[in-house]
């Protein structure tokens, strides 16, 4: 029988390729023994008052479709949310649509967006979906590369060296998952300002927004609101990844693009969530901060451990993750990997499942518990003992 698969499907990969899915699988099955500094989920339960606010609206009734855009009532606080934090004014009637999480938000924009033929600058490393997308959506994506000795922040240089004629789009991820890196503002500015210049939109991934450390989130739509397609949502910041919770912000007439393409596929949201998620923009802030404290502990232990056992790894400045380098130790990324999840039972994840600007690095998630992070530093620096003997 003939392959009936199509060309875009094939030209994809999931997850970081199929080199990675036996690595995963090695993971379920050890489950139970090791300690993973692999999963990029917030180890917190979501907070009770946040679940509570759902589970009343599962009690009352509320179980019905919402509007394909999401609930008047949280668009509005979400509004409210951005125009607070980042001093952007976005309509809550006619430029945001809630979302099936931060993935939907993004394959729906790159839809709406993209023609045949069209490319879209992607800074690496980037998650693993966003390569992937772009390919589904019918684009092309231009690879720039985020070096690790401007500590991962990609170059407006060399994104401006990688626009030709048929750029339509940049799609940029800070703070970074799997780096951890935050852009400043004067780099951001300065590639909203390639935008403007080349008539081009920016999409801005920023659902670590929250998650900073000692510096401040600068919101890509506060330089350039009408290019800018700000994708967001709830799941690092109130931890709430089953719930699926994002959202996309535009202006209207992208906005209506998108909405075709979200009505189609799966109508609207979750509307328990989304009533959780009210309560989470309106009542969760204390939640929000006692996270932020708590992971910055953490990704202060690591990052010194790290560099400690000798694995060299710069500071990350968002999100929950660090990237240290292991290419110095004769293993590549994945043999390093693979050898500390069977040796020591300490799950990280290869950072060439993140681009190749990735490779000879390994993500390191330090949304674990404190005791668990410094035994997991205990069991690589055994393994790093081995190799280096």
């Amino acid at each position: 029988m003939k392959d009936y698969t199509s060309r875009r499907v094939q030209a994809c990969s999931s997850g970081g390729g199929p080199g990675l899915r036996p690595f995963f699988e090695i993971i379920a099955t050890m489950r139970d023994e090791i300690i993973s500094l692999g999963l990029g989920e917030p180890d917190f339960d979501t907070p009770q008052h946040i679940v509570a606010a759902g589970v009343r609206a599962l009690q009352s009734g509320r179980t019905c479709y919402t509007s394909n855009y999401g609930t008047l009532e949280l668009r509005q606080a979400l509004a409210e949310h951005l125009a607070r934090l980042y001093g952007v004014a976005y309509d809550p009637a006619r430029e945001m649509i809630i979302t099936v999480g931060v993935s939907e938000a993004l394959a729906i924009a790159l839809i709406a967006i993209l023609d045949p033929g069209d490319e879209i600058i992607v800074a690496q490393p980037c998650f693993t979906s966003y390569i992937p997308d772009v390919i589904l959506a019918g684009g092309t994506p231009v690879i720039v590369a985020a070096r690790p000795e401007a500590d991962f922040e990609v170059s407006p240089a060399d994104v401006e060296a990688a626009i030709t004629p048929r750029t339509k789009a940049i799609l940029l991820g800070y703070p970074n998952n799997p780096t951890g890196a935050v852009m400043p503002r004067e780099k951001l500015a300065a590639i909203a300002e390639l935008a403007q210049r080349h008539d081009l939109l920016i999409l801005s991934d920023e659902i670590y927004d929250r998650l900073v450390y000692g510096i401040e989130h600068t919101c890509v739509a506060s330089l350039d609101q009408e290019r800018t397609i700000l994708l967001g949502g709830f799941s690092k910041d109130y931890a709430m990844t089953g719930w699926r919770i994002g959202y996309v912000c535009a202006r209207p007439e992208l906005i209506e693009a998108m909405l075709r393409v979200h009505e189609c596929f799966l109508m609207c949201a979750s509307t328990p969530a989304q009533y959780a998620a009210v309560e989470a923009l309106r009542n969760g802030e204390a939640a929000v901060q006692e996270m932020v404290r708590t992971y910055d502990q953490r990704r202060k232990v690591l990052v010194q451990g790290l560099n400690e056992i000798g694995l060299p790894t710069f500071e990350p400045k968002g999100a929950f993750y660090a990237f240290p380098q292991v290419s110095h130790l004769g293993l590549s990324d994945y043999e390093f990997a693979e050898k500390l999840l069977k040796e020591e039972k300490v799950a990280v994840v290869p950072g060439s499942a993140f681009g190749g600007s990735g490779t000879g690095y390994v993500r390191c998630c330090y949304a674990q518990k404190m005791d668990l992070i410094e035994k997991a530093l205990e069991r690589m620096e055994q393994l790093v003992r081995r190799v280096h003997t």
